[in-house]
């Protein structure tokens, strides 16, 4: 699920612990880091309530799902860690798998900013693996 899906939430709270949930594209590099970018998407702002909170609190999650009216085939994987704004080089090679896994960045740009979440913890679920 985390090199395919194509749709994630992150989640991430401000220094008094208030949440912000917003859905993400984003990719997994191959030393197990996700990356999502800060890209020109229509935004009511530039001045992301997601930056301004990892500014205050690193702390963050990023929750994939797959829903199936056939409930056996639910299933979810969530990963805890740190995350960062990261941007220049250091964010360059996460933007070029972005713009591979999707085709859309040839339209918008990807970056030059991207968010780094280092998973510490990682939690998955699956209906098929309970019945």
């Amino acid at each position: 699920m985390l090199h395919h899906a194509r749709v994630a939430r992150l989640a991430t709270a401000d220094a008094s612990g208030a949440p912000h949930l917003v859905p993400v594209c984003f990719v997994l590099d191959d030393a197990g880091t996700v990356w999502t970018p800060i890209d020109a998407k229509p935004k009511s702002t530039r001045a992301l309530r997601r930056v301004k909170n990892l500014a205050e609190n690193p702390r963050a999650a990023l929750l994939i799902d797959h829903y199936e009216e056939d409930w056996r085939e639910l299933r979810w994987i969530a990963v805890h860690g740190r995350a960062e704004l990261v941007t220049g080089a250091a964010a360059a090679p996460a933007l070029r798998a972005l713009r591979e896994k999707y085709p859309q960045y040839a339209e918008v740009e990807a970056g030059p900013e991207a968010i780094r979440l280092v998973p510490e913890r990682i939690v998955a679920w699956s209906a098929a693996s309970t019945g």
